[in-house]
């Protein structure tokens, strides 16, 4: 059975691995628990994950933003009746329109059930989502973390929190993805807690450091 993290428990799951992991300790020291990161179970969230893949999340959230004002709800029906062109006029790629049409004809069909998956262990889950084009690790894991909220998910897929593990860790540039799965086998059943508070940390290090004052005042 999986188990869940919430506001009632988030903190304390943060300070049993701090209590277990200097590394993870000294992050929240110096940048304080990490944001519970939260998004509703719903088709228009998993068409948010969608247009995250592999392109920032500003253009993401722009292409998502589009989409609202073309369709006012962004729901499976009303997502089928979108033409190419109207995907395109919404920043949304062509590959992207397909997969976003797959995972909107299997809600429709019954193939995906999104509130039944609240019920499901992380494996059935899996096999379920990654059977629709488009829909891989990365983006279920994503699913699993943010939306669904269970303990044990380290996103191997997600860039930043792979580059925050190395940094913190200070394991080389050229590790393999099973050696770095293997580090996180400390962090269980919390990975993503883990990966949450790696994720602050990288975010905290990207907070541009105010400018210095110069000898002939602040710079501008």
């Amino acid at each position: 059975m999986f188990e869940q993290f919430s506001h009632s428990n988030y903190h304390s799951i943060c300070d049993h691995l701090a209590a277990n992991d200097p590394d993870l300790a000294l992050i929240i020291k110096n940048h304080g628990h990490p944001p519970l990161w939260s998004r509703p179970n719903s088709f228009e969230t998993l068409v948010h994950i969608i247009l995250e893949q592999q392109v920032s999340l500003a253009s993401a959230l722009s292409a998502l933003n589009k989409l609202r004002e073309r369709v006012q709800q962004i729901t499976p029906a009303r997502v089928l009746l979108l033409t190419d062109e109207e995907f395109r006029a919404c920043y949304v790629s062509r590959q992207k329109n397909i997969y976003i049409k797959y995972l909107a004809e299997a809600i429709v069909s019954g193939q995906i059930n999104l509130a039944e998956m609240e019920q499901m262990p992380d494996d059935i889950i899996r096999t379920k989502l990654t059977a629709l084009k488009g829909i891989g690790n990365w983006t279920v894991d994503v699913y699993l973390m943010f939306v669904l909220q269970h303990t044990d998910v380290f996103p191997i897929g997600d860039l930043a929190a792979v580059n925050a593990l190395k940094r913190v860790k200070n394991l080389p540039k050229d590790i393999t993805k099973e050696e770095l799965l293997a580090v996180t086998e400390q962090w269980k059943p919390y990975r993503t807690v883990a990966a949450m508070i790696l994720w602050h940390y990288y975010l905290s290090q990207r907070v541009p450091a105010p400018p210095k004052p110069s000898k002939q005042g602040v710079k501008k």
